[in-house]
């Protein structure tokens, strides 16, 4: 059984498309064991607390150092035992050490075809607003491994979205999260949890 710790920050929408994906049996072999965020208001708490799931609020803004935090993170996390960790909509940059004590095992979703719209200041509506100022006629979304670099890591999987005349960068967002982002991190969890996902030399490779 492959555990997981979900790093979140907002809504948990991400989130929620993990647990209903493990309900509905379309995630086998995984359950997420902790949800931890950096804001305690995030509703996304209150959806793991409604599945009786583990929560834990750490924050920045509570330690005098940005070393202590990241210190903090990494030991509630490691406290769980997790094999994966899934950063669903979780806007604190993750530490190198926690990228060293969990190589290949950290987990990102963004909202567009990677490489593109993507990197430091990228993130939220501001990815889509780039989109649509560029006049892209598809966008989409990516799950990554992550590594020391921002939206650097090997792609796991990538789909893409339809951009249509009108659009605004609300609209966009919602349409790349319905078709995209809740459909291929559940697919990533699952070939995870299924290993049937490997890494070499800086790209993933699935098996059937």
């Amino acid at each position: 059984m492959l555990k997981m710790a979900v790093l979140v920050s907002g809504g948990g929408t991400n989130l929620q498309a993990i647990l209903d994906a493990i309900e509905s049996g379309r995630i086998t072999n995984a359950e997420v064991s902790v949800v931890i965020s950096n804001n305690k208001n995030a509703y996304a708490l209150e959806r793991a607390r409604g599945r009786g799931i583990d929560t834990a609020v750490i924050s920045p803004k509570d330690y005098d150092t940005r070393e202590a935090f990241n210190e903090a993170l990494l030991g509630k996390i490691q406290e769980y035992q997790v094999d994966l960790v899934v950063l669903a909509g979780c806007l604190v940059v993750i530490p190198e050490i926690m990228v060293e004590a969990f190589p290949n095992r950290i987990i990102n979703i963004h909202p567009s075809l990677i490489p593109s719209f993507c990197g430091t200041g990228f993130y939220g509506l501001k990815v889509h607003e780039e989109a649509l100022k560029r006049g892209v006629k598809v966008t989409g979304a990516t799950v990554h491994f992550v590594d020391a670099g921002t939206d650097t890591g090997p792609i796991i999987l990538q789909k893409a979205v339809e951009v249509k005349e009108g659009d605004t960068p609300e609209v966009l967002q919602r349409r790349v999260m319905e078709e995209a982002e809740w459909v291929i991190m559940p697919e990533a969890i699952q070939l995870i949890a299924n290993g049937q996902v490997s890494v070499k030399d800086g790209r993933v490779s699935i098996s059937q």
